[in-house]
């Protein structure tokens, strides 16, 4: 049970970030944040465009990366704790350089993946 939703946090978790990244902007509200801002490509002087395609494929690589993780959860294997942290690092990586205070809860959560499997956090699913 316990491994059925550490892999069921992995996963929706993972697809929350193409889907974040790829909301349409809506006319009648302001956008959260702009994907194709980034205050680290801004200062490398890359326009918005390469910005936000590498956003969108960063966004999409943690998706398949913590997809797998989980699915590794649900088999019962060795590996998918190695597969959780990248997923989580990738994540972070993504928010730090596309950097906005909306995106901290989603920071939060990559560390405490880090951190639950740095702590073998729980035990059962390892």
């Amino acid at each position: 049970m316990i491994a059925f939703l550490v892999a069921g946090f992995l996963i929706v978790h993972g697809l929350l970030h193409p889907g974040v990244w790829t909301a349409p902007k809506q006319p009648d509200k302001p956008s959260p944040f702009d994907p194709g801002h980034s205050w680290a490509l801004a200062a490398a002087h890359v326009s918005p465009a390469p910005a936000r395609a590498t956003a969108l494929a960063l966004a999409w690589y943690t998706a398949v990366v913590y997809a797998v993780a989980g699915a590794g959860t649900l088999a019962g294997s060795e590996w998918w704790p190695t597969a959780a942290v990248v997923g989580a690092a990738t994540g972070l990586v993504l928010k730090a350089i596309w950097f906005d205070p909306w995106l901290s809860v989603g920071a939060l959560l990559d560390v405490g993946v880090i951190v639950a499997v740095a702590s073998t956090w729980p035990a059962s699913a390892y």
